[in-house]
């Protein structure tokens, strides 16, 4: 992270310097189209955002990826030393893991609820027992923590201006999750997951047996197309919430609505064989969304 970013946000003890950097880092590895777009925020802003990336990710690859031998005891053991000492740092300054030192500080910073963290680490935890959702209602327990609470951890840094922009926040995290989700239906299965909802996959004939023949049938294209026709329903409430955030954060939050969602395209355009492929926006895709928003980001004297 730029010298010039870290002294933007104000931060300036070097201990948390590295640890926004360790948060830095992991979203750049693991969220690249995500951090294509925080690169349209303000200098200032930027490091906030990495660090709540950070922290979902690294709680995220406790889960998935601790070990290919890790039972689901022992991968809910570490998910639960990890949100203990997140618990028993969040009040003090002593030095812990440089995900939760970052997340802390801007928790402080930004005026961040608690209670947004403990439902994201309780969705995570749901990952280590819970291998597929009946209905959309319990599939909603599970996004609202894994996702629409991360949207609603960055509206103070974006800059909300009333509840709208909460309830955009809300409903274009649970279209990015929903994305990824129909993306990665062969992968998921592949560690004993399905998270899209069984009885709306059932009303089109399809089962988790159905799946596992990685056949992409029309009774699956017609099951995927009624999950993207949701995503496309979330992410066109939320555009108009995008409005009450501050100009300069706006960009941003376009293009990765736009990249994000955009993995729906991607997915029809492999004729839905998400069983046996992975879709993804093309790299010219996201280069001229990410060329259109920092001209806006220009415009609105956000981007250095």
């Amino acid at each position: 992270m730029s010298t010039r970013e870290l002294r933007a946000a104000g931060i300036e003890q070097p201990r948390l310097q590295r640890s926004y950097e360790v948060a830095r880092r992991l979203n750049a590895e693991h969220g690249k189209t995500y951090y294509l777009a925080t690169l349209l925020l303000p200098p200032a802003k930027r490091p906030f955002v990495h660090a709540l990336y950070g922290f979902a990710r690294y709680a995220d690859e406790i889960v998935d990826n601790l070990g290919v031998t890790a039972s689901a005891q022992q991968r809910r053991a570490a998910l639960d030393a990890f949100a203990e000492q997140f618990r028993a740092h969040l009040g003090d300054d002593s030095p812990c893991e440089p995900v939760i030192d970052a997340m802390r500080d801007t928790m402080r910073r930004w005026s961040i609820p608690a209670e947004h963290v403990d439902a994201f680490l309780h969705s995570m935890r749901m990952d280590t027992h819970v291998s597929d959702y009946q209905t959309y209602d319990d599939l909603y327990e599970y996004v609202y923590g894994s996702a629409a609470v991360i949207g609603l951890q960055m509206v103070p840094i974006l800059g909300g201006s009333d509840e709208r922009a909460y309830t955009a926040a809300t409903d274009l995290g649970i279209a990015f999750q929903l994305a990824n989700f129909i993306r990665d239906v062969g992968e998921d299965l592949d560690r004993g997951r399905v998270y899209l909802p069984m009885s709306e996959l059932q009303s089109h004939g399809v089962t988790r047996e159905v799946l596992m023949r990685r056949v992409t049938t029309p009774a699956v294209k017609a099951a995927l197309r009624e999950q993207i026709a949701r995503v496309r329903r979330l992410q066109a409430s939320a555009d108009a919430g995008i409005a009450h955030l501050s100009p300069d954060s706006r960009p941003c939050i376009e293009a990765a609505s736009i990249l994000y969602c955009g993995i729906v395209d991607a997915v029809e355009a492999i004729d839905y064989d998400v069983l046996n492929r992975r879709a993804a926006v093309s790299l010219r895709r996201r280069l001229a969304v990410a060329g259109r928003g920092w001209l806006r980001a220009r415009l609105a004297g956000a981007a250095g």
